[in-house]
C-alpha cells in the first residue's frame, strides 16, 4: 500500500520489520522504488534481493532495466540483469523484451534490438511502439515506417506512441503524404489526438515545408507541453520564419512553460544578427543559469551565434569552458577565426583537433609549411606534442631541432612524448639537453620524467632519487601531482619506506594519494596495513572508487583473506555504488584460485556480471597450476584458445600444469602444438642494477665475462644453505628427468643467477634488488629467505606478481603469493 502511494520510506520501515519476506513483499518494494523514480536505491534494493536468494519475476527483471536505463549511467548494470535474464528464462517474457528494448535502443545497439525482439514470443503493440521508438532514436526512419505498414497489412491498430513516432519519422524523411495517411488512420480509428501526436504533425508539417498547416495544428491545441512549443519553433526558424520564432518564444516563456535545450538550440540560430545579438546574449544567460553548459549541442550552437555575429572572443570564451567537444565544436570554432583573419589561431585549433582524432599527421605539419608558420613557437609545441602523441618520436625530434626557439612547453613535449613512448634513455637525454640550455624545470617535467621512473620500476629508482632532489629543490613538495607521482614512484620501485616519509597527513591526502597508499601496501605485502589504510579513508569521509578497490581486492587474494575479500566486493555495489569492472572479477577469481577454492572460483565466472576475457582464464589456468588442477585447466585453456589462438602464456600455462602434474606425454605434445603454430615461449629473466648498470641474465646464463666467479658464487651459496637444513623442492623443475639433473636445473634459474652476481660486485650490507618477469618458483623463494638469513643482507625481488621483502629468513609474502 504504501509503495503504491509513493511513501517508500514508510515501506521500507514495513518491510524491514517483517519477521519474514516472501517474493511477493520484495517484488512490491523494487516495483516501488522504480514508481517512485528512486533508481539507484532499486538497483541497491536488488542486488539485496539476490543476495538473499529470491528469484525475479518477470515484472521486477522489467523495473530494474528500466531503472538502469533512465538513470542514465547505469549502462553496465543493465548488461549485468539482462545476462541474469537470460539465466533465468525471462528473456521471451513480453514485460521484460519491451524493456530491454528501450535500454538498447537508447544506447543506440540497433542490432541486440533486432535480436531481443526475435525472442519475444508474443509481441503486444506496447513491444511494437518500443521496437519503432528504438528504430526512430537511431536514425532508421524507413525501418520504423516498415513495421508500421506490416503492422496495418496485418490487421494490428497502433496506439498514440506508434503513431505520433511514425508521423514524426514521415517529416524527418519529407513524406507529407504518407504522413497524412498515418494522421487520417488516427481519425478514423477513433484515437484521441494526444499532445504526442499534434506535436509530431506540428513537427512534420515544419520539416515538409508546410508553415502555416503546422500553426494551424499548433492553435488548434487545447493543451501544449514544452514539445509543442520547441516543435512550433524549430519549425519556423526551419522555414526563415525568425520573427514568429521570437514571438512564439515569448509566448512560451509568458506562459511559464520550462524552456529546455532544444528549446535554447531552435533560437540560438536566429539571435546571430546585429539586431537580435541581445536575445543571444540573454539565452547565454539562460544557459548558464539553468546548467545547460555541459550540453554540447547548445554550446556549439551558441559558437555558431557568436561567429555568426562577428564575436569571435565570445565564442572563444564559450570553447574553452566546453567539457566536451565534438566535430561541429571544433569547426565552428576554427571557422570563426578564419572569417575574422585569426588564421594562425585557426590552425592551431585544427591540430588540437586532430590530436583528438587521430588524422594524418604529414598533412597537417604540409599546411603549416605551405601557410609559413613553421617557425612559429605556439605551432611548433603543437607539432612537437601531437607526432608524440601518436608515437612519431624521430619526427617530434626532427622539429624541435629545427625550431628557432624554445621555452619550457617545448621540452615538456618532448620528454612527455617519450615517456608516453617508453623510451626512458631519450627522455633523461631530453632532460639533460633542457638543464644544459638552462630552461626553467616546471612540475610537468617533473611528472613526465617520474612517470618513466615507474614505468622502468626498480631499474630507474636512482633517477627517481635524483629526481626527487629537484622536486625539493624547486619547491614542488605541495603539488598534488608532483606529489602522488613521487610516492607511486617509490611504491613501484621497491622503496615502501620512502613512501610513508613523504606521505602527507591523513586529512591532507587526495583520493588519489589514499589510492597510492593502499596499492603500495597491497603490492609490497602489507595486507593489514592496507586494509587499515582503506578504512582510515573511509573514516575521514572520502569514497572508494574503482581504482581503491583493485588494489584491496589485491591484497586481499595476495595475502590470502578470502571472506575479507568477497565481502569486500559485495561492498561495492550495495554500499559504495562502484560499478563492478573485469578486474575486480579477476581479483576474485585469483582470491579463490590461490586459495584452492577452484570449484567457486569456476562458478564464480559463470555468475559473472561482466562477460569474462582472456586475463579472467589466465588467472584460473595459474591457480589450477599452483594447485595441480588438470581438468579444469584443461577448460580455461580451451577458453584461451578461443579468443586467442596464437596466446602464447596459455600454451605455457597448460603445458606448466601437465608437467606439475607429471603428465609429460600431454606436456610434449602441447609443444610440439606451440611448434606447428610457430609460438614461443616468452622465456624467463631478470636483472639487476648495481653502479648505474643493468644487467639481464637469462636461465642458465653463460655468457656473462664473470661467469666463472657467478657459478662458483652459486656453488658457495648451495653448500652454506645446504648445510643450515636447504631441502631443493623439485617439483618446481619442470622436466621429465631425474632428480639430480632437476636440482641441477632449478640453480640455474636466473633469479638465482642475478643474486650471486648482486654478491658479488656490491658492498656487504647494502640491500640488493633484483627484477623478474616470470612469477618467481616456490624453491628459489626458499633459497632466497635461508641467503638473507646467512648472509645478513636485505634482497628486495619484484616478481611479476609483487614484491618480496626477504629479511632474516623472512619474506613479506609470509609465503603466500
Amino acid at each position: 500500500m504504501y509503495s503504491m502511494f509513493g511513501s517508500l520510506k514508510d515501506a521500507q520501515h514495513v518491510f524491514d520489520k517483517m519477521p519474514e519476506s516472501n517474493e511477493a513483499s520484495w517484488n512490491n518494494m523494487m516495483s516501488g522504488f522504480v514508481r517512485g523514480g528512486w533508481y539507484h536505491e532499486a538497483m541497491k534494493f536488488f542486488c539485496n534481493m539476490l543476495e538473499h536468494g529470491v528469484r525475479p519475476n518477470s515484472y521486477v527483471a522489467a523495473s530494474v532495466v528500466t531503472a538502469c536505463d533512465r538513470s542514465g549511467c547505469m549502462a553496465e548494470g543493465a548488461l549485468q540483469v539482462h545476462a541474469l535474464v537470460v539465466k533465468c528464462g525471462l528473456v521471451s517474457d513480453v514485460f521484460v523484451g519491451t524493456s530491454l528494448l528501450h535500454f538498447y535502443g537508447t544506447c543506440g545497439r540497433v542490432s541486440e534490438v533486432d535480436k531481443l525482439f526475435q525472442e519475444i514470443e508474443e509481441p503486444n503493440i506496447v513491444s511494437w511502439t518500443a521496437l519503432m521508438v528504438a528504430y526512430a532514436y537511431n536514425g532508421c526512419l524507413k525501418d520504423v515506417l516498415s513495421v508500421y505498414q506490416c503492422l496495418r497489412h496485418n490487421g494490428v491498430y497502433c496506439n498514440e506512441n506508434a503513431m505520433a513516432t511514425v508521423i514524426r519519422s514521415c517529416g524527418v524523411l519529407g513524406d507529407k503524404k504518407l504522413g497524412y495517411q498515418v494522421f487520417g488512420s488516427v481519425v478514423k480509428s477513433g484515437l484521441d489526438i494526444t499532445v504526442s501526436v499534434a506535436n509530431s504533425l506540428v513537427s512534420m508539417f515544419g520539416n515538409c515545408d508546410s508553415i502555416e498547416e503546422a500553426s494551424c495544428v499548433f492553435d488548434d491545441m487545447n493543451e501544449r507541453d514544452t514539445i509543442s512549443w520547441n516543435s512550433i519553433i524549430t519549425a519556423s526558424v526551419h522555414n526563415g520564419h525568425c520573427e514568429e520564432s521570437l514571438e512564439y518564444f515569448s509566448q512560451m516563456r509568458f506562459t511559464h512553460t520550462k524552456t529546455d535545450y532544444i528549446t535554447i538550440s531552435a533560437m540560438l540560430p536566429v539571435c546571430g544578427s546585429a539586431q537580435n545579438l541581445r536575445w543571444g546574449r540573454g539565452l547565454h544567460g539562460m544557459v548558464v543559469k539553468s546548467g545547460l553548459e555541459s550540453n554540447v549541442c547548445v554550446c556549439n550552437s551558441l559558437l555558431s551565434m557568436y561567429s555568426q555575429a562577428g564575436k569571435s572572443g565570445d565564442a572563444e570564451f564559450v570553447f574553452h569552458r566546453m567539457r566536451e567537444r565534438d566535430i561541429i565544436s571544433w569547426n565552428s570554432m576554427m571557422a570563426s577565426h578564419v572569417e575574422n583573419g585569426k588564421y594562425p589561431r585557426a590552425l592551431q585549433l585544427l591540430i588540437e583537433m586532430l590530436q583528438t582524432r587521430k588524422a594524418t599527421n604529414y598533412m597537417v605539419h604540409t599546411f603549416v609549411i605551405l601557410l609559413g608558420l613553421h617557425s612559429n613557437l605556439i605551432i611548433g609545441n603543437a607539432l612537437v606534442t601531437m607526432y608524440g602523441k601518436f608515437g612519431s618520436m624521430a619526427e617530434a625530434k626532427r622539429v624541435c631541432k629545427i625550431m628557432p626557439e624554445k621555452d619550457e612547453v617545448t621540452w615538456n613535449a618532448l620528454i612527455g612524448g617519450h615517456a608516453d613512448n617508453k623510451e626512458t634513455n631519450a627522455a633523461i637525454e631530453a632532460f639533460n639537453l633542457l638543464r644544459e640550455e638552462g630552461v626553467a624545470v616546471n612540475y610537468i617535467t617533473i611528472v613526465n620524467l617520474l612517470t618513466l621512473a615507474i614505468i622502468g620500476n626498480l631499474t630507474l629508482l636512482d633517477e627517481g632519487q635524483q629526481l626527487h632532489s629537484l622536486i625539493i629543490k624547486h619547491g614542488f613538495e605541495s603539488n598534488d601531482y608532483v606529489l602522488n607521482a613521487t610516492m607511486d614512484m617509490y611504491g613501484k620501485c621497491g622503496e615502501i619506506d620512502d613512501v610513508f616519509r613523504i606521505l602527507p597527513q591523513p586529512r591532507s591526502r587526495s583520493q588519489r594519494s589514499w589510492n597510492i597508499l593502499i596499492s603500495a601496501l597491497a603490492r609490497h605485502g602489507f595486507f593489514q596495513q592496507a586494509r587499515e589504510a582503506f578504512h582510515e579513508m573511509l573514516d575521514l569521509g572520502l569514497r572508494p572508487d574503482h581504482v581503491t578497490f583493485v588494489s584491496l581486492l589485491s591484497a586481499c587474494s595476495h595475502g590470502g583473506l578470502v571472506d575479507v575479500g568477497l565481502a569486500y566486493f559485495s561492498s561495492m555495489s550495495t554500499e559504495f555504488c562502484v560499478p563492478i569492472g573485469i578486474e575486480h572479477c579477476v581479483c576474485i577469481i585469483d582470491l579463490l584460485g590461490r586459495a584452492g577454492r577452484l570449484a567457486e572460483a569456476e562458478s564464480f565466472i559463470n555468475k559473472m556480471p561482466v562477460p569474462p576475457n582472456d586475463l579472467v582464464w589466465r588467472t584460473l589456468l595459474a591457480s589450477c597450476k599452483i594447485h595441480g588442477n588438470l581438468e579444469l585447466a584443461r577448460k580455461a585453456a580451451d577458453r584461451l584458445f578461443e579468443l586467442d589462438s596464437s596466446d602464447d602464456s596459455a600454451y605455457v600455462l597448460y603445458s606448466n600444469v601437465c608437467a606439475s602434474t607429471r603428465r609429460w606425454r600431454d606436456m610434449e605434445d602441447i609443444r610440439k602444438q606451440m611448434e606447428s603454430h610457430n609460438i614461443k615461449k616468452k622465456p624467463a629473466c631478470s636483472w639487476i642494477k648495481l653502479k648505474s648498470q643493468v644487467t639481464t641474465f637469462g636461465m642458465g646464463d653463460q655468457y656473462h665475462p664473470q661467469n666463472a666467479q657467478i657459478y662458483a658464487k652459486l656453488e658457495e651459496l648451495k653448500k652454506i644453505i645446504t648445510e643450515a637444513g636447504y631441502v631443493p623442492d623439485t617439483s618446481y623443475s619442470l622436466q621429465d628427468t631425474d632428480e639430480e639433473q632437476k636440482e641441477h636445473n632449478l640453480w640455474n634459474h636466473s633469479e638465482r643467477i642475478a643474486l650471486a652476481f648482486g654478491l658479488i660486485n656490491s658492498p656487504e650490507g647494502l640491500p640488493l634488488r633484483i627484477f623478474k618477469n616470470l612469477r618467481v618458483c616456490g624453491d628459489c623463494h626458499s633459497v632466497f629467505k635461508m641467503v638473507s638469513q646467512i648472509i645478513g643482507r636485505k634482497i628486495i625481488l619484484r616478481d611479476a606478481y609483487r614484491f618480496h621483502h626477504f629479511s632474516n629468513g623472512m619474506c613479506s609474502c609470509l609465503d603466500y603469493w
